[in-house]
């Protein structure tokens, strides 16, 4: 039984409406990402008390943080954001979310991936330090013009740091952006690894965002193997299908019905249950 969550800001800014809807499709959980137009990590205590009320009223669980911690430059000052990693692991357990999402940092434009790839792992091991105290898992994402954009480096990054507590998130979407062919060129080498999947895909002839099935992530084939596999963990739908932009995306109530639509439709067809 695969468990089916969702960004829910991509629904609405306002929390009660993301509960609402998500709550409507039959979701038990939602990825917290922002709320009120405020991101997750800059919610007051009151706001995340309101938060925590408004989900259990509507039987809702939180499935993850959807972090922007590693969304700065790799040049930037690494020392406030680390302690805005250790703020986001409060926030995880504010909320009882067992995964945090993060990135390995933007890259200049025209910077060479390998010249940078120590500090990466440094201040990635550092970040993971903090997950192993806090006892939660933190969710690489193949985020486009990061580090670990491309398969190899994904999986660098996970052989480099070496914990248990750093898994990979799996965009398709993602990589289809940066000329990836998600299932044949990176399903492989990267399925030991994954641990959470968000549900979002593209065209790769010019990365156009659209619903799962109707691009060239390879969705369909990728849910084939990872139910052969015996994969049993959270598909999170981030559909983007209005609007994208480096901190996130959005898709309003009628899109992010459709990305359910688009995503339990092929889960339909390939006899797999979810809930």
């Amino acid at each position: 039984m695969w468990t089916l969550s969702g960004f829910a800001d991509e629904i609405s800014p306002d929390l009660t409406e993301q509960c609402e809807v998500a709550a409507g499709l039959g979701l038990k959980h939602i990825e917290v990402r922002s709320a009120w137009d405020v991101n997750i990590l800059d919610l007051s205590p009151e706001q995340l008390a309101t938060m925590r009320k408004t989900l259990s009223a509507y039987g809702l669980k939180v499935s993850s943080i959807g972090s922007p911690i590693g969304k700065i430059f790799i040049d930037e000052d690494f020392a406030p954001h680390l302690e805005r990693m250790r703020h986001a692991a409060e926030v995880a357990h504010e909320l009882d979310a067992p995964y945090i999402r993060i990135f390995s940092f933007f890259l200049r434009p025209g910077a060479d991936p390998a010249a940078h790839r120590l500090e990466v792992i440094d201040r990635m091991r550092a970040l993971v330090r903090v997950a192993e105290e806090a006892d939660l898992i933190l969710l690489h994402e193949n985020e486009k013009q990061i580090y670990g954009d491309i398969p190899a480096r994904c999986l660098d990054l996970i052989r480099s740091v070496g914990s248990p507590y750093l898994r990979l998130a799996w965009d398709p979407a993602n990589f289809v952006q940066v000329g990836v062919r998600p299932y044949t060129d990176a399903y492989a080498m990267l399925r030991p690894h994954l641990e959470y999947i968000q549900i979002k895909d593209a065209f790769l002839a010019d990365g156009t965002v659209v619903p799962a099935g109707e691009g060239d992530g390879e969705v369909a084939a990728t849910m084939r193997a990872l139910r052969h596999d015996g994969f049993d963990g959270f598909f999170s739908l981030e559909p983007h299908l209005a609007a994208g932009h480096a901190t996130g995306g959005f898709s309003g109530p009628e899109l992010f019905r459709t990305a359910w639509r688009a995503f339990t439709e092929i889960l339909k067809t390939e006899e797999i249950e979810y809930a």
